[in-house]
């Protein structure tokens, strides 16, 4: 992402349309454009110097930093082991999620995945196995992706900081058994005590507006833009336009506001235990 915000930025300040900008090299103008978007990378640092040539980058210094900024793009992040049996799209949102610093999301429907316990996240895929038609394998591997992904959390450099809100109905649905939502329950309170985590929780009760699907909006520090993924029918949309991150922005805003406090969050999660 890093690297096609910059090479966008030098293309738009050299004045050059995709097409003009790989006019006589080895791959085309959609090529360039998804390098750009952080939707794929170029296979070699020739190809960067080319670019670079041709956007009239002459300082030492900053071809240097570019050229780095390449070759770390080539690495792969830990979730390439589970590429396998990572569905369309899913290994570019754990990428991206990985890589954010600060993640502000809302989920109506189940408890958010990096607010998962290990159980109930193991019957939130043996529930769907047979329907889906997975295999165990798929389950286990789906589950430790799982886990992984919650070390952001906890990370000694930069851990990753959280702002969550739940909306009720999501903590009340049964998974497994109530004895799994009660393990939840406390993971959740247990998380929402790191001081990078937030977590609030808006109730039923509440009349106020509420998307139905869930979103998350990224943040990764200037120059980055934020993004937003969101559920939609056949999968997930992921976006940079200013439009839409507006849009969702606006959102969580309002959620935020009509949700209860965060200090009330183990309080409501130590009755609906008591319910369950």
């Amino acid at each position: 992402m890093q690297l096609g915000w910059e090479l966008k930025r030098l293309r738009d300040k050299a004045g050059f349309t995709l097409t003009e900008a790989v006019d006589g090299l080895t791959f085309s103008p959609s090529k360039l454009h998804r390098v750009e978007n952080g939707l794929t990378g170029l296979k070699t640092t020739a190809e960067l110097r080319t670019l670079l040539d041709r956007y009239g980058v002459e300082e030492e210094d900053d071809v240097v930093f570019l050229v780095e900024i390449h070759r770390d793009s080539l690495n792969r992040g830990w979730w390439s082991l589970y590429r396998s049996v990572l569905p369309s799209g899913m290994g570019m949102y754990i990428g991206l999620e990985s890589g954010a610093r600060s993640i502000r999301a809302w989920q109506p429907n189940v408890v958010l995945g990096l607010l998962q316990s290990e159980r109930y996240a193991r019957e939130l895929f043996q529930a769907a196995k047979s329907i889906e038609e997975t295999t165990t394998e798929f389950v286990e591997r789906h589950i430790q992706i799982r886990m992984e992904r919650k070390r952001a959390l906890t990370r000694r450099e930069g851990p990753l900081e959280l702002w969550a809100i739940q909306d009720e109905a999501s903590l009340r649905r049964v998974v497994g058994s109530p004895d799994v939502m009660r393990e939840q329950y406390e993971e959740i309170i247990r998380v929402a005590q790191l001081d990078n985590v937030t977590v609030q929780i808006l109730p039923m009760s509440t009349p106020t507006y509420r998307p139905g699907s869930n979103f998350t909006l990224l943040e990764f520090g200037s120059p980055l833009p934020t993004v937003v993924q969101s559920d939609v029918a056949d999968g997930s949309d992921i976006s940079d336009k200013d439009t839409t991150i507006w849009s969702f922005s606006r959102r969580f805003e309002g959620l935020r506001a009509a949700a209860l406090a965060p200090g009330e969050t183990p309080a409501f999660l130590q009755r609906l235990a008591r319910e369950v």
